[in-house]
């Protein structure tokens, strides 16, 4: 017998189910995320926690003609579910399928392509200052959640929306927040009093008619108001929304679908700046995810009876998780940040070693950046970890806060590169290009794990400026770990071997120079093999700095061999190899060959990060055609 979901081919046959159904649906929809995400890997605890309130919209609102933006949009799969992609769920994250986020080109019903934070409701109001210009009538509502709404980029939007007094919703999904019962009902109450329309069309019948009374009918009207506000907000925690110039609705229960559905429908037509606030759970309904939902935000296959993972790896994040621990018992002044993502970053267990000295600022990258800047300043060393492209959020900071005054900031870059699944709002592909030009900034890119410690260690030694230090997602290439991976050394006082600025011969040769940054130095020397199998004899640098570059070994190398290749995971347009090319185009014979390869102008689609790799011409294999092709 089918279940109510394989019913669901679009909102409008969602509307056919009476309420009754719905809590049944919710069940069928949450079998569905666990069994795909099991296996393809993605985003579990915050998509099962959202089940409810997407049915509850979808139910409600006639999108797509009523407008709904995601904040991140990692936890839309309901909605991917309810919107004509069931058929195609099981291909969510992989190559040429769904993608993990909602995707404008994907289907009709993500109007916007979202993966960062504190964005949506400043898209929402811009379209429905839009509709407003056009005379249109549909609803627009904007889903963000308590991590995204502690961004400033959100508090911007808020105050802008109270002021223009737009027509919106906003959705709270707020699921870090308890309530007690007593409140929690007498909340519900009132809440269920004030959105009721006949309680707002008496309302605004009765100050109409007190409006006419000489002398006392304003006066009056502002007396019942203030009662109204003070017993709300001695009941509900919305003053701050209502001060903003906000209606303000909750907290209800976000998994209770009758009450989802019965408030949206009383408060989606109000003609006003309207926010919702919903308390739900994160990974509700499998027992793994809401015990620790931490550990399956975003999490690669597991085991849907046991929950475990499925692949484990020692990878870069995991060797920088020990370093900085390793550091922080030998330097009180070694401080850590992230921004809302210490478990990705690897910083989960320095906070529980040394809570007093790790900051989790929330989803405000600008922020940690800024604060990173003052505890420098004030002659601390803090690390400041975060995901290369939420990095590039700080852009501005990095270069007022902490470049300008040449503070003593270590930037670690998780994610850097092309990251495979999590698709184009995550790879971390511009982070070489917004560094390398910033005036005393230290760039660096290990090409294996141990590298990683040796440049934290010089970061931590160096006291002239800033260090950002770039790694991917995963560990070093394969190839690598059979041919240059140093054994680890113990922490001294003193600086490790790195110097500032020296790169490293890997391998020597007198045909081609390939120049490689970080994880593609260990691609080249795959290059390599397959270039002496067609006679041609490469030698290998391993760059180790972005910025400043080994000039004296590269152009010494460039004289031997006049052909210079430089690979990078990073956009070619104002990359390394720009940079490098910048560099020595006056230093080099006019007959030498150089040429850049790295990304290409364009956004990176998702799926596994070697698939990607090769497709972008990033694979040994394909580097090697490429240099093949240039020596013809």
């Amino acid at each position: 017998m089918p279940g109510l979901l394989e019913k669901i081919n679009s909102p409008s046959d969602l509307k056919k189910l009476s309420l009754d159904d719905l809590s049944g649906l919710a069940q069928e929809i949450r079998e569905a995320i666990v069994k795909t995400v099991s296996s393809s890997g993605g985003h579990l605890a915050s998509s099962l926690g959202a089940v409810e309130l997407i049915v509850g919209m979808h139910y409600s609102l006639n999108a797509p003609e009523d407008v709904i933006i995601w904040d991140v949009g990692h936890q839309a799969y309901a909605h991917k579910l309810l919107t004509g992609r069931k058929d195609r769920f099981s291909t969510l994250r992989q190559l040429g399928g769904l993608s993990g986020f909602p995707n404008r080109f994907e289907s009709e019903f993500d109007v916007f392509t979202t993966g960062h934070g504190s964005t949506s409701i400043s898209t929402a109001l811009g379209m429905a200052a839009a509709r407003d210009l056009e005379g249109k009538l549909h609803r627009v509502v904007a889903v963000i959640g308590d991590a995204s709404l502690g961004g400033g980029m959100a508090f911007e939007a808020l105050n802008h929306a109270g002021h223009l007094r737009k027509k919106i919703l906003v959705i709270l999904n707020d699921n870090e927040m308890s309530i007690s019962r007593s409140v929690g009902a007498l909340s519900k109450y009132l809440n269920r009093i004030i959105s009721a329309p006949i309680y707002n069309r008496i309302r605004k019948d009765i100050e109409a008619l007190l409006k006419r009374v000489p002398r006392f009918g304003f006066r009056i009207i502002r007396s019942a108001k203030r009662l109204e506000e003070g017993l709300k907000n001695l009941l509900v925690p919305g003053m701050l929304f209502e001060e903003l110039g906000f209606k303000y609705f909750g907290p209800i229960d976000g998994h209770d679908i009758r009450a989802v559905v019965s408030t949206l429908k009383n408060i989606i037509d109000m003609d006003a700046p309207v926010l919702l606030h919903l308390v739900t759970k994160k990974g509700k309904g499998y027992s793994y995810a809401e015990n620790i939902p931490e550990k399956f935000h975003g999490v690669g296959s597991f085991n849907v009876d046991t929950g475990e993972k499925l692949f484990f790896q020692k990878d870069f994040t995991g060797v920088f998780s020990e370093a900085v621990i390793e550091a922080a018992e030998k330097d009180k002044r070694v401080v850590a940040i992230t921004a809302a993502m210490p478990e990705g970053t690897g910083l989960d267990r320095f906070s529980r070693i040394f809570p007093d000295r790790f900051f989790d600022v929330g989803m405000a990258e600008q922020h940690a950046v800024g604060f990173a800047a003052g505890l420098a300043r004030a002659g601390l060393k803090p690390i400041t970890a975060i995901y290369s492209t939420f990095l590039q959020r700080s852009y501005d900071q990095i270069i007022h806060d902490v470049c300008l005054q040449n503070l003593n900031v270590t930037f670690m870059l998780d994610r850097a590169g092309v990251v495979g699944e999590d698709g184009p709002t995550h790879h971390g592909v511009f982070d070489i290009a917004y560094l390398r030009h910033m005036p005393n900034m230290v760039a660096m890119a290990p090409k294996d794990e141990e590298e990683l410690r040796d440049m934290f260690r010089f970061a931590l030694c160096y006291n002239d400026g800033p260090v950002a230090i770039r790694y991917p997602r995963g560990g070093s290439y394969p190839f690598i770990a059979s041919k240059v991976v140093s054994k680890a050394k113990p922490w001294t006082e003193n600086c490790p071997r790195l110097r500032l600025g020296q790169g490293e011969m890997l391998e020597e040769g007198k045909d081609i120079t390939i120049l490689g940054v970080g994880y593609m130095s260990g691609v080249c020397l795959k290059v390599r093999e397959l270039l002496l199998n067609e006679g041609v004899d490469c030698e290998v640098i391993n760059a180790r700095f972005i910025k400043p570059l080994d000039l004296e070994l590269i152009l010494e190398s460039v004289s031997k061999t006049g052909n210079l290749f430089t690979v990078e995971e990073g956009v070619a347009g104002g990359g390394f190899g720009s940079f490098v090319l910048e560099s020595i185009i006056d230093k080099v014979p006019r007959s030498a060959t150089i040429k850049t390869i790295g990304l290409p102008d364009r956004f990176i689609e998702h799926g596994k990060r070697e698939v990607l790799l090769d497709r972008c011409g990033l694979s040994a294999e394909k580097i090697k055609e490429t240099i093949l092709s240039c020596r013809k």
